[in-house]
Protein backbone atom coordinates (compact mmCIF):
# COMPACT_ATOMS: atom_id res chain seq x y z
CA UNK A 1 0.00 0.00 0.00
CA UNK A 2 1.38 3.44 -0.93
CA UNK A 3 0.34 6.96 0.00
CA UNK A 4 -0.71 8.96 -3.05
CA UNK A 5 0.71 12.35 -4.02
CA UNK A 6 -0.88 15.65 -4.93
CA UNK A 7 -0.25 14.88 -8.61
CA UNK A 8 -2.31 11.66 -8.43
CA UNK A 9 -5.09 13.31 -6.36
CA UNK A 10 -5.33 16.22 -8.84
CA UNK A 11 -5.52 13.83 -11.82
CA UNK A 12 -8.26 11.69 -10.22
CA UNK A 13 -10.22 14.70 -9.00
CA UNK A 14 -10.20 16.38 -12.42
CA UNK A 15 -10.56 13.33 -14.66
CA UNK A 16 -12.84 11.09 -12.56
CA UNK A 17 -14.53 13.61 -10.23
CA UNK A 18 -13.07 11.85 -7.18
CA UNK A 19 -13.49 15.12 -5.23
CA UNK A 20 -16.15 17.65 -6.16
CA UNK A 21 -15.92 20.60 -5.88
CA UNK A 22 -12.13 20.36 -6.07
CA UNK A 23 -9.74 23.13 -5.00
CA UNK A 24 -6.37 22.66 -6.76
CA UNK A 25 -4.24 24.68 -4.34
CA UNK A 26 -4.21 25.28 -0.61
CA UNK A 27 -6.42 28.24 0.19
CA UNK A 28 -5.40 29.90 3.44
CA UNK A 29 -5.86 33.68 3.25
CA UNK A 30 -7.56 34.51 6.55
CA UNK A 31 -9.21 31.07 6.77
CA UNK A 32 -8.37 27.64 8.13
CA UNK A 33 -6.69 26.11 5.08
CA UNK A 34 -8.39 23.78 2.63
CA UNK A 35 -7.69 22.28 -0.78
CA UNK A 36 -4.97 20.10 -2.27
CA UNK A 37 -1.87 19.56 -0.13
CA UNK A 38 1.33 17.57 -0.72
CA UNK A 39 -0.05 14.13 0.08
CA UNK A 40 -3.70 14.75 0.81
CA UNK A 41 -6.72 16.94 0.51
CA UNK A 42 -7.97 19.33 3.21
CA UNK A 43 -11.77 19.24 3.13
CA UNK A 44 -14.14 21.99 4.20
CA UNK A 45 -17.05 21.74 6.61
CA UNK A 46 -20.52 22.69 5.33
CA UNK A 47 -22.74 25.14 7.24
CA UNK A 48 -25.26 22.62 8.62
CA UNK A 49 -24.52 21.12 12.03
CA UNK A 50 -26.18 18.73 14.43
CA UNK A 51 -25.05 19.75 17.92
CA UNK A 52 -25.29 17.13 20.66
CA UNK A 53 -27.59 18.02 23.52
CA UNK A 54 -29.23 16.14 26.33
CA UNK A 55 -32.27 18.31 26.95
CA UNK A 56 -34.59 15.32 26.52
CA UNK A 57 -32.44 12.99 28.69
CA UNK A 58 -31.84 10.64 25.76
CA UNK A 59 -29.48 7.68 25.91
CA UNK A 60 -26.84 7.30 23.19
CA UNK A 61 -27.54 3.93 21.58
CA UNK A 62 -25.88 3.18 18.22
CA UNK A 63 -28.50 0.46 17.55
CA UNK A 64 -31.44 2.76 18.24
CA UNK A 65 -30.19 6.30 17.86
CA UNK A 66 -32.61 9.03 18.94
CA UNK A 67 -32.38 12.07 16.64
CA UNK A 68 -33.69 14.19 19.55
CA UNK A 69 -30.13 13.99 20.91
CA UNK A 70 -29.22 16.81 18.52
CA UNK A 71 -30.30 20.35 17.71
CA UNK A 72 -29.94 21.42 14.09
CA UNK A 73 -28.22 24.66 13.17
CA UNK A 74 -27.40 26.19 9.78
CA UNK A 75 -24.75 28.78 10.53
CA UNK A 76 -21.38 30.15 9.40
CA UNK A 77 -19.98 29.70 12.93
CA UNK A 78 -21.03 26.71 15.01
CA UNK A 79 -20.56 26.87 18.77
CA UNK A 80 -19.99 23.44 20.31
CA UNK A 81 -20.67 23.34 24.06
CA UNK A 82 -17.89 22.29 26.46
CA UNK A 83 -17.14 18.55 26.50
CA UNK A 84 -19.66 17.93 23.74
CA UNK A 85 -19.64 17.33 20.00
CA UNK A 86 -21.38 18.12 16.73
CA UNK A 87 -21.95 16.22 13.53
CA UNK A 88 -21.33 18.02 10.27
CA UNK A 89 -20.54 17.15 6.66
CA UNK A 90 -17.97 18.04 4.09
CA UNK A 91 -18.61 20.55 1.33
CA UNK A 92 -16.93 18.06 -0.99
CA UNK A 93 -18.51 14.93 -2.45
CA UNK A 94 -16.08 11.99 -2.75
CA UNK A 95 -16.02 9.03 -5.16
CA UNK A 96 -13.34 6.62 -4.01
CA UNK A 97 -11.70 4.32 -6.60
CA UNK A 98 -11.81 0.54 -6.10
CA UNK A 99 -8.09 0.25 -5.27
CA UNK A 100 -7.96 3.20 -2.81
CA UNK A 101 -8.57 3.56 0.94
CA UNK A 102 -8.86 7.03 2.47
CA UNK A 103 -7.99 7.93 6.07
CA UNK A 104 -9.02 11.19 7.76
CA UNK A 105 -7.01 13.24 10.24
CA UNK A 106 -8.01 16.42 12.05
CA UNK A 107 -6.44 19.76 11.16
CA UNK A 108 -3.67 20.80 13.55
CA UNK A 109 -5.18 24.29 13.95
CA UNK A 110 -8.27 22.76 15.59
CA UNK A 111 -6.34 20.00 17.41
CA UNK A 112 -4.18 22.64 19.13
CA UNK A 113 -7.41 24.09 20.53
CA UNK A 114 -8.64 20.76 21.92
CA UNK A 115 -11.05 20.21 19.02
CA UNK A 116 -10.80 16.69 17.63
CA UNK A 117 -12.19 15.48 14.28
CA UNK A 118 -13.18 11.84 13.84
CA UNK A 119 -14.17 10.15 10.60
CA UNK A 120 -14.10 6.46 9.78
CA UNK A 121 -12.12 5.40 6.69
CA UNK A 122 -13.57 6.02 3.24
CA UNK A 123 -13.62 2.51 1.80
CA UNK A 124 -12.97 1.47 -1.81
CA UNK A 125 -15.88 2.51 -4.08
CA UNK A 126 -17.66 4.45 -1.34
CA UNK A 127 -19.10 7.78 -2.42
CA UNK A 128 -20.92 10.66 -0.77
CA UNK A 129 -20.56 13.69 1.43
CA UNK A 130 -18.57 12.71 4.50
CA UNK A 131 -20.29 12.96 7.88
CA UNK A 132 -17.73 14.11 10.42
CA UNK A 133 -17.79 14.21 14.20
CA UNK A 134 -16.22 17.26 15.81
CA UNK A 135 -15.48 16.87 19.54
CA UNK A 136 -14.86 19.77 21.86
CA UNK A 137 -12.66 18.24 24.57
CA UNK A 138 -12.26 21.54 26.44
CA UNK A 139 -14.23 23.00 29.36
CA UNK A 140 -15.02 26.05 27.18
CA UNK A 141 -17.35 26.59 24.18
CA UNK A 142 -15.56 26.07 20.85
CA UNK A 143 -16.07 27.73 17.44
CA UNK A 144 -16.13 25.84 14.15
CA UNK A 145 -15.99 27.89 10.94
CA UNK A 146 -18.17 26.71 8.05
CA UNK A 147 -16.71 26.69 4.51
CA UNK A 148 -13.17 26.43 5.94
CA UNK A 149 -10.82 23.49 6.42
CA UNK A 150 -11.83 20.89 9.02
CA UNK A 151 -9.81 17.75 8.25
CA UNK A 152 -7.27 16.21 5.89
CA UNK A 153 -7.88 13.08 3.83
CA UNK A 154 -4.90 10.85 2.99
CA UNK A 155 -5.22 8.50 0.01
CA UNK A 156 -3.63 5.04 0.00
CA UNK A 157 -3.53 2.80 -3.04
CA UNK A 158 -3.50 -0.97 -2.62
CA UNK A 159 -1.25 -3.27 -4.61
CA UNK A 160 -4.38 -4.52 -6.38
CA UNK A 161 -8.11 -3.69 -6.31
CA UNK A 162 -10.02 -5.14 -3.37
CA UNK A 163 -12.05 -8.30 -3.86
CA UNK A 164 -15.26 -6.83 -2.37
CA UNK A 165 -15.80 -3.06 -2.29
CA UNK A 166 -18.21 -0.93 -0.27
CA UNK A 167 -20.41 -0.64 -3.38
CA UNK A 168 -20.38 -4.44 -3.85
CA UNK A 169 -21.66 -4.83 -0.27
CA UNK A 170 -24.34 -2.14 -0.83
CA UNK A 171 -23.01 -0.31 2.25
CA UNK A 172 -25.60 1.52 4.35
CA UNK A 173 -23.91 4.93 4.01
CA UNK A 174 -23.47 4.79 0.23
CA UNK A 175 -24.20 8.04 -1.65
CA UNK A 176 -25.10 9.89 1.55
CA UNK A 177 -25.90 13.57 1.35
CA UNK A 178 -26.31 15.80 4.37
CA UNK A 179 -25.37 14.94 7.92
CA UNK A 180 -26.17 11.24 8.30
CA UNK A 181 -27.00 9.75 11.70
CA UNK A 182 -26.04 6.17 12.71
CA UNK A 183 -27.88 3.37 10.90
CA UNK A 184 -28.15 -0.30 11.78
Amino acid sequence: MAILSDKWIRKMALEQEMISPFVERQSRDGVISYGLSSYGYDARVQDDFKIFTNVDAAIVDPKNFDSKSFVDRRTDVCIIPPNSFALARTVEYFKIPRDVLVICLGKSTYARCGIIVNVTPLEPEWEGEVTIEISNTTPLPAKIYAHEGICQFLFFQGNEPCEVSYADRAGKYMSQRGVTLPRL
